[in-house]
């Protein structure tokens, strides 16, 4: 009989230190499927348990076994999430996750990072965004695609195009980072002056206000559409504004806003804005995903 050897400390050791060279690529790959940074943190850890289990010494390439591992284990969690999801009260939003000391979170480049490009990822299918993540932010080849998904290279080579050309569609070229930044601060404070001209010359005509909070009172249950309905709700958060300390913080590589009360973080938001202007507000009241961002700056 075959026994698989019993590790010695020197393989242990490693096994961690391999484990810890690929962990924030890992997390990448499983954030940016997952929109959310306590499931990504999650499949990590179960990656974690089965590579200790693993015979390691049959394993040839220890990062793509890493990442197929991960990217596997994400469209799992992504198809039992989405269920749960439809019990969810109200618009839901990705998990802004804290950038400040990564501002790629292990991705070669910063792709399917920005909020609102990870909300139109999550109407793909969980194998469409696996594929669509791994070639656009981590830059694998089609063959190595192929290979983590278990899919043949023509199919991964039409899952990519087609993912490609929905986000075409559906998500507008954005603005650089510094603009992104004055957008947004220009917005808060017209916001806070209850400003409401100034913040309609700074939403472009369909804009959107979505708020994220399942069901909390405060938090609109559907998203608001238009310029003039977006302003005066922005506005109009009654006493929310007067005792608001909003604080700039780094999120999902742009510049968000955390807005403090009574001196306890309460309300995350953010824009997404293209040439013509501010065309998505994004609020995330959900006190769990204000949590898990405060949390994810200590990863």
């Amino acid at each position: 009989m075959h026994h698989a050897p019993s590790p010695t400390t020197g393989d242990l050791e490693e096994a961690v230190s391999v484990f810890i060279e690929h962990r924030k690529r890992l997390f990448g790959i499983a954030y940016r499927v997952l929109g959310s940074a306590v499931e990504a943190e999650d499949v990590v850890q179960e990656v974690w348990l089965r590579w200790q289990k693993t015979d390691r010494s049959v394993v040839l390439n220890p990062v793509a076994f890493l990442s197929s591992a991960t990217t596997r284990l994400a469209i799992n969690v992504a198809e039992s999430a989405r269920v749960r999801r439809e019990t969810y009260i109200g618009p839901w939003l990705p998990e802004p996750v804290d950038t400040s000391s990564d501002p790629e979170v292990g991705a070669q480049r910063a792709e399917a990072l920005e909020m609102a490009l990870l909300l139109v990822l999550e109407r793909l299918s969980p194998t469409e965004r696996a594929a669509y993540v791994l070639r656009e932010a981590f830059d694998y080849t089609y063959p190595e695609i192929a290979a983590i998904l278990r899919l043949s290279l023509v199919n991964v080579r039409k899952i990519v195009s087609r993912a490609r050309k929905h986000l075409a569609d559906e998500h507008r070229e954005t603005v650089d980072t510094t603009e992104h930044r004055r957008l947004l601060n220009a917005f808060v404070s017209a916001a806070q002056t209850g400003d409401v001209a100034s913040l309609e010359a700074l939403l472009t005509p369909d804009a959107v206000s979505l708020s994220d909070g399942n069901g909390m009172r405060g938090a609109a249950r559907v998203p608001v559409v238009g310029r003039a309905r977006v302003a005066n709700l922005s506005t109009a958060f009654p006493r929310f504004w007067p005792e608001a300390d909003p604080r700039p913080v780094d999120a999902n590589g742009r510049t968000g806003v955390l807005i403090y009360r009574n001196g306890e973080p309460a309300t995350f938001m953010t824009i997404a804005a293209s040439d013509e202007g501010i065309h998505k507000v994004m609020w995330v009241f959900n006190p769990s995903k204000i949590a898990a961002f405060l949390e994810s700056s200590s990863r």
